[in-house]
Formats: C-alpha cells, sequence, structure tokens
C-alpha cells in the first residue's frame, strides 16, 4: 500500500515537471501590433511595422500670444501618460531638446521603465471626419528625428522610425479667452486622449 500511495503522488509531480519545462523550452511567442486603419497620407512607408500601440490621456497645451492676424491660441507643449492594453503605465509624453538636432524643442516620449526616448516631428495630418472625430485634435503621422538609449542601455523606443497619433478625442484650442492684451500669456490645458502607434525597421 505505501508503495502504491507513493506512484499515485508521483505522477501528477512528473507531469507537472515535464508541463514545465515544455514552457520554459518554448519561446513566447510575441503578440502582433495590427495598426488601426489610417488616411492614406498617414500611412508608415514600406519596411517599417508596428510593435506598440499606447492610449494617452493627458494635455495639449496652450498659451495666448500676439499673432499676424491678433491674439491667439498657440500651441506650446503636450502633456500626456500612456498606457499599454493591461492598463500600465509605459510611456510619458512632453516637450524637450533634441540632443540630435542641438537642442531644439521637440515632442518626446520616454519609456517609463528603461528611459529610453524619442523625438519625433509632424511630416503629414489629417482633419478627415471619416476617421477624426468632431471636436478634436488631428491625427498626425510624425518621424523619428532624434533617439537616445536609457543609462542602462534599454532600447524599447530607441529603435523607433515613425509615430502615428490616432483615434484622437478632445484637445483642440478653446474659442475664447485669448481676444485682447490682457489675455497675453494666459494658458489653457485643454484635455485629450489619442492613441500612438510606435513603428521601427
Amino acid at each position: 500500500m505505501q508503495n502504491h500511495h507513493s506512484h499515485s503522488r508521483a505522477v501528477p509531480l512528473i507531469a507537472a515537471a515535464f508541463v514545465a519545462v515544455l514552457t520554459i523550452g518554448t519561446p513566447r511567442a510575441e503578440a502582433q501590433v495590427i495598426p488601426p486603419e489610417v488616411p492614406a497620407n498617414l500611412r508608415v512607408e514600406s519596411g517599417n511595422a508596428a510593435f506598440l500601440i499606447a492610449h494617452a490621456f493627458g494635455t495639449q497645451n496652450y498659451i495666448c500670444l500676439l499673432a499676424p492676424g491678433g491674439f491667439e491660441w498657440t500651441f506650446f507643449a503636450p502633456q500626456a501618460t500612456l498606457f499599454d492594453a493591461a492598463n500600465q503605465q509605459v510611456i510619458t509624453h512632453f516637450l524637450s531638446p533634441n540632443p540630435d538636432e542641438e537642442g531644439k524643442g521637440r515632442a518626446t516620449w520616454q519609456h517609463s521603465g528603461d528611459t529610453s526616448a524619442v523625438w519625433a516631428g509632424a511630416i503629414a495630418s489629417s482633419t478627415n471626419s471619416q476617421y477624426v472625430a468632431a471636436g478634436s485634435i488631428p491625427w498626425l503621422l510624425l518621424r523619428v528625428v532624434g533617439a537616445e538609449d536609457g543609462p542602462t542601455l534599454g532600447t524599447t523606443l530607441s529603435a523607433t522610425t515613425f509615430i502615428q497619433r490616432v483615434n484622437t478625442r478632445g484637445g483642440l484650442a478653446p474659442a475664447d479667452g485669448c481676444k485682447r492684451a490682457a489675455d497675453t500669456g494666459r494658458k489653457a490645458l485643454v484635455p485629450y486622449s489619442a492613441d500612438y502607434v510606435f513603428y521601427a525597421k
């Protein structure tokens, strides 16, 4: 009887060990990233593939300045936090000097884990109502113009070549509040959300 019970307990243990070996020995499949459909002018050139989509919540920031046509809201910076499909923070988005352009201010995306970063500039935009929701900032295609590995050689973002801003909601400059000299310097932090799609070669 003693031998019988010991053998009975050993079978599930052996089976569990076998499954564990299979799990360890089998590489985890990379989840395929499928970008959303976009207007033709925002499509990324062939040879680049999407590797990350993250959802942003934040503000589009404007300042009231004198312009040729009078006083108007002028965009000066984004400020947002990006989350992955599991609702985990993955990236912060802001304006900062691009070291690859002698410190020129550019939209920046920095990974929350390894702190790798990229700087990018818009090369195309769309307000096509078939894609862009009413009252929302345009969709964009941005080309990366600077990249930096994290201090521990993190490279999550530094190979990025293009970024799309899609599925925007909100973020447009206010309709009023910037009409007079007294309004000069007033700031408006307008809530927005969007998806950012990151591409690499």
